[in-house]
Formats: C-alpha cells, sequence, structure tokens
C-alpha cells in the first residue's frame, strides 16, 4: 500500500525557515482578484505597498507555500501518484494578524490518515511562528483516490447542515481566464492548474482553478463586504472543497451572518450554480 498510516504518523516533523517580502503579498493578492477597479482606494490596501495589509489566506502560500501540500506528499509513508490527489479542505486559524514582511519558523506534520473506502485522507498540518510567537495554524485535508479500504479509522464527518433562509449578502467575482497562471507563481505549480494534458489524465477537460485560490477570492469577498476591510477581524477561516472552479467562470457567494461568524456557500454561476466551496465559516471578532 502506497500510504503507511503508522509510519506517516510517527515521522518526525519538517522544520524549515519561510520568509516573505510585501511584493510576495502584493502578487497574492493580484493571484486572487485583488486589484480591480485598480484606483479603487479599497483595493489599494491590497496592492499598494505604503497601504499594504495581509489577507490572512496569505498564510496558505507565505514562504512559496512551504513546507505545504507537496512536500507533505513526499513525508515518509507516503508515495502516491500526484494525478489522483485532490486537496479535499483547508483550515486556517490565526494568532495574530500576518505582517506584510517577515521569517518564522514553519512546522509541518501528518496530523492525521482517515480510511474512507475509495480514498485516503491525509490532514497535513503546518504551525508557523515567529520570534515573537505563534502566527498561525493550517490543516490541509487531501484525498488520495484509490488509497482507501485498509480497514483504518474512517475519522470525523465534516459535513455541516446548510445554512437555513436566505443569504444576507450576495456577491458574484468574476475569475479570469489567466487567474491559475497568476496564482500558481505564488508557489503551487502543480500542472493540474496549467498544463491541458495533466488536466486530462487527471479527468478534467482542461485546467482548473486552484481550490486555494477560490479559498482566497471567498475571504477577500467576506473580508471586503461582512468586516468592513478589516482584515484583523479574521479568527479562523474554513472550507470544503466541493467542486471545481475553470478560469473563466463567476463565483457566486453567499454569506449569512451569524454574532461571530459567517456561514458562507460558493458556487459555479455559468454551471447552474454548481457547488464550488461548501462548510464554510469565517470566524472574527
Amino acid at each position: 500500500m502506497p500510504i503507511d498510516a503508522a509510519k506517516a504518523l510517527a515521522a518526525e516533523p519538517r522544520s524549515g525557515e519561510i520568509r516573505w517580502e510585501r511584493r510576495d503579498v502584493q502578487l497574492y493578492h493580484l493571484g486572487i482578484g485583488a486589484g480591480r477597479p485598480a484606483t479603487d482606494p479599497d483595493e489599494l490596501r491590497y496592492t499598494l505597498e505604503t497601504r499594504l495589509h495581509v489577507l490572512p489566506s496569505f498564510a496558505t502560500v507565505a514562504g512559496a507555500g512551504s513546507p505545504g501540500v507537496i512536500s507533505g506528499l513526499s513525508m515518509p509513508g507516503i508515495d502516491v501518484d500526484l494525478a489522483k490527489v485532490l486537496h479535499g479542505g483547508q483550515s486556517l486559524t490565526l494568532h495574530r494578524p500576518i505582517p506584510a514582511a517577515g521569517t518564522a519558523t514553519a512546522t509541518g506534520r501528518i496530523a492525521a490518515v482517515y480510511d474512507k473506502g475509495k480514498a485516503a485522507v491525509l490532514v497535513m498540518r503546518t504551525e508557523v511562528a515567529d520570534a515573537d510567537g505563534p502566527l498561525w495554524t493550517n490543516d490541509a485535508q487531501i484525498f488520495v483516490r484509490g488509497e482507501g479500504g485498509w480497514g483504518g479509522d474512517r475519522g470525523p464527518s465534516t459535513r455541516l447542515e446548510p445554512p437555513t433562509g436566505e443569504p444576507d449578502r450576495t456577491v458574484e467575482r468574476p475569475v479570469r481566464e489567466d487567474q491559475a497562471l497568476l496564482y500558481r507563481l505564488s508557489g503551487d505549480y502543480n500542472p493540474l492548474h496549467a498544463d491541458p494534458e495533466f488536466a486530462k489524465l487527471a479527468g478534467f477537460d482542461r485546467p482548473i482553478l486552484h481550490g486555494l485560490c477560490t479559498y482566497g477570492i471567498t475571504l477577500k469577498a467576506v473580508v471586503d463586504t461582512v468586516l468592513g476591510g478589516d482584515v484583523s477581524r479574521v479568527r479562523s477561516y474554513g472550507t470544503r472543497f466541493a467542486g471545481v472552479v475553470y478560469p473563466g467562470e463567476t463565483l457566486r457567494i453567499r454569506m449569512w451572518q451569524g454574532d461571530s461568524q459567517v456561514r458562507v456557500a460558493v458556487s459555479a454561476v455559468e454551471r447552474e450554480d454548481a457547488p464550488v466551496l461548501a462548510d464554510t465559516i469565517v470566524e472574527h471578532s
């Protein structure tokens, strides 16, 4: 079996130094669609170095995403075909606002391995801290098709009851044709998002958008629409990737506001509101 759960869980965490500069933050923001309109004062907070604040989802690519999903798939006990890998979900906990430039230590490990029958699920945890203490914790849930069925722990169900009633806010965000090509410059060079031939091998008609790009687009919409543009109010953000997005499509982002959280559902407009992100919650102050 390509996945040895016991070996993966027992493996020593991998730690390394990560660095990021303002240009990395700016490139990430452009990769999730910031800067439209280019002279909008609200957009300049994401694109102009003298006003720059950091959208918390930048944590998923800081230090070029190191150690990241790809390096996690090379951990002891893990030997899988990249074409069978799908990003199933992502959760992020912020311990304090992310600085616009910094140096930190990222420690990555396999936190859990679940047997879903037709697939294995790996939970890859990355904890990041700088000289002042913890900054963020990232959990990536990775599905590996065809690698389940060994009788292991199925793990907890992450499915939530859908929000009830009409959403409080609904916005639409167009995805540029070249969005994946721009986003991948922040560190995720998986050919699934750029190479048509590789995409076909993985079962898609054409390259798909990175799930974490949709993740960032969605958080920006919540911050801009519900949180008054204040990135420091975000405490945590989690989602389940329920479907793919193709560059050139339009995202419909529905939001239900609570006292300290926003429930979100994201769909693809051109495909009859096909689900894209589900079980999505932004917790905030």
